[in-house]
């Protein structure tokens, strides 16, 4: 993808525990609607793999599916994080589709 198609923010809370958000753009069709204005069923385009880790350690390692939204939103925290650290999140979709960004706790 020519552009990122992932937000994200992670910063320190209290401690060492990292506030992590990700938002994702995908339009997550499940294969089960159709066009309104075609009757042709949309066929079902939709995250399949993410992955976030930490200082190349995994933290989450979601399997996804077609009951998650389009657009979906994840946040959840880290315990073990520092200022600085590297954060990676990748997505892979049913289609073959992915896409990686990284960045660092702030």
């Amino acid at each position: 993808m020519a552009q990122h198609s992932i937000k994200a923010r992670a910063k320190m809370s209290t401690g060492d525990v990292a506030d992590i958000k990700i938002l994702i753009m995908h339009p997550m069709d499940t294969g089960l609607i159709k066009n309104a204005k075609t009757g042709e069923v949309i066929p079902a385009h939709f995250i399949k793999q993410l992955t976030v880790t930490l200082n190349g350690k995994t933290v989450l390692d979601a399997d996804l599916g077609i009951a998650i939204s389009k657009n979906p939103f994840f946040d959840f925290r880290v315990k073990g994080a520092k200022a600085g650290d590297a954060l990676v999140i990748n997505w892979l979709d049913n289609l073959g589709d992915s896409d990686t960004l990284q960045t660092s706790v702030s």
